[in-house]
Formats: structure tokens, sequence, C-alpha cells
């Protein structure tokens, strides 16, 4: 089995995206029924952060250990990476003795650069660019809610970062229309929304955004990296905040998604995320299932995704 790595959503084949989320929905039933699958019996996992994280490292090391496999967990403090040792080194080193490596990390090109001289599966956990693993956990839970996402409207309101990023690759893949509301100076990455024709829509309305969409999903204000940028970005997003009159303007069916952690009376209002139109709990825990199928995936070489 050749190996193969997970940056981007771009590095599955729409066919093979598609079945990890009908695959994720089932490991999500088979685990609450109590069932055991140990597919990765005696495997181990790098983990590799230089980012904070709660929501993916433990995702992560319980996926590994319902497989039945072992997950470790390295900050930069545990590893010579922190040194200055050059990534190529550590991946050279690392590939040789793990299965499988996840990382997250500021800039995309690390990652990249580790990818290229990784011997085993690398797993983008998050880069300042993208969040790939994020969208799937995001597509399975409209999904299992409200079907399939394939020519649903999608709004992304806030900041252009990394998570809107992997929507408009998620866009692509999945076949959604996408309607981006970002204020001057906060819009994605314009290579993203070019090649994405007309499947990706910039507005700076977020009304128009919203309207008659069947998903409504957005971000912190400022990002990690970005504390310094507080104020200013409060400033700037004041006009984008979530609520209930926004909402309003959206399908009658709408569902609400958050990556999270998420501020109340930023980005998004306390009655919307805590209200019966917000999915994020489940959202949350699809991370741990989406994230199963895609070790799956990627290490297994299953008969669900074959033909893909």
């Amino acid at each position: 089995m050749a190996v193969r790595h997970f940056l981007t959503l771009h590095d599955l084949s729409s066919g093979e995206l598609h079945a990890l989320i009908a695959r994720a929905i089932e490991l999500k039933a088979l685990w609450r029924s109590g069932g055991g699958f140990e597919p990765l019996k005696n495997r181990v996992m790098g983990m590799l952060f230089e980012k904070s994280s709660t929501r993916t490292r433990v995702s992560f090391e319980t996926a590994m250990a319902h497989f039945g496999g072992h997950a470790i967990f390295l900050s930069p403090r545990d590893t010579q990476l922190g040194r200055g040792e050059p990534v190529e080194d550590t991946a050279r080193v690392l590939s040789r003795m793990v299965d499988v490596v996840m990382i997250r990390t500021f800039e995309h090109a690390k990652l990249q650069r580790f990818a290229d001289f990784s011997r085993v599966p690398v797993i983008n956990a998050l880069t300042d660019d993208h969040h790939p693993c994020q969208l799937l956990a995001d597509v399975q839970t409209f999904t299992e809610l409200r079907g399939a996402i394939t020519g649903r409207r999608v709004a992304w309101i806030g900041d252009g970062n990394n998570m809107c990023n992997s929507y408009i690759d998620a866009a692509c893949q999945f076949d959604f229309e996408l309607v981006i509301a970002a204020p001057e100076g906060y819009e994605p990455n314009p290579a993203l929304v070019a090649a994405a024709g007309g499947r990706v829509h910039l507005v700076r309305d977020p009304r128009e955004a919203v309207a008659g969409a069947h998903l409504v999903t957005t971000d912190v204000w400022a990002s990690m990296g970005q504390e310094e940028e507080q104020a200013a970005r409060a400033k700037a997003f004041a006009n984008y905040q979530v609520d209930m009159a926004l909402m309003a303007c959206a399908d009658p069916n709408v569902l609400f998604l958050h990556c999270l952690p998420a501020h109340r009376g930023e980005e998004v209002a306390a009655e919307v995320i805590d209200g019966p139109q917000s999915a994020v709990w489940e959202q949350a825990e699809n991370r741990l299932h989406s994230q199963k199928a895609l070790l799956e995936l990627l290490l297994c070489d299953p008969s669900w995704a074959a033909d893909r």
C-alpha cells in the first residue's frame, strides 16, 4: 500500500471523502452499541503539537485507543524540533518508529516538508492555512442531521482563516455552494476562491450570505497566534456576529456549527450556540469518529474505500 498523506481535503478523491463520511457514521454506531473493532492493534501514532489543543488531542488519542493502538504526545519541549533539529531529520527518524504522524503546527510549509520526508502517512491536525480534519466532522454532522450536503447552501461568517480555506476545499470536494461574508482585509486565500469557480462567492453583508442557507458556521475573530490583533479584529468584525436575527435570514431548517472554542458575545451569540439550531456538541464528538475512518483509510486500505 503506497503511503498517502492527508494535508488538505484534496489529498482524497471526492468519492473517498463521501465513503469516509459514511464509514464514520458506521463507526459511531458501532461505538455507541458497545461493539469492538481494533484494526490498528500494535500500531503507534506520533502526535506533534506546536499549538495547544483540546478536541484534536483527545479525539486522536481516543481513536487510537479504541482501534487497539497507541498514541504518543510530543510537544516542542519533548522533541529536538524545539532545539532546532531540521524538520526533515525529525521526519526521517520518527517515521521509522511510528506508523502514522499527526501534526498541529503554524506554517503549512513545515507540515509539507515533514510529509515529503516521511515514510508513513502524515495527517494535518491544523495549520495556519488548513484544518481538514475539522471539515470531516462538520460534513459528518450535517449529513447525520440534515442529509447529504451536496447541492446545499453553506454560509461562512467572519474571518477568511484556515477553517474558511478548508470550507472552500470542501465546497469543491462535496459539491455545495459556499457564500463567505468577510470584512475587507480579512478575505480567504484568493487562489483557493478562484480555483473553486462558481461554487464559492464572497460578499460583505452577512445577511446576504445567510439568506436561504442550510448551514451557518463561523470561528473566533482572533485565532491562535493573533491574540495581539484582538482589539483591531473586534472592531473589524463588529457587524459579523452570528445572532438570532442573522439566523432568521437562513432556511427554516438551518443548522449552526462552530469548530470551538467559542467566544459567546463575540463571533456568536449565546442563544445561537446554546440553542436548538446548534449542533456543536455533536460536531465536536464527530472529530473522534471521522478521524477513526481517516486512520482506517490511510493505514488499512479498507474495502469500503476501494474503487473510489
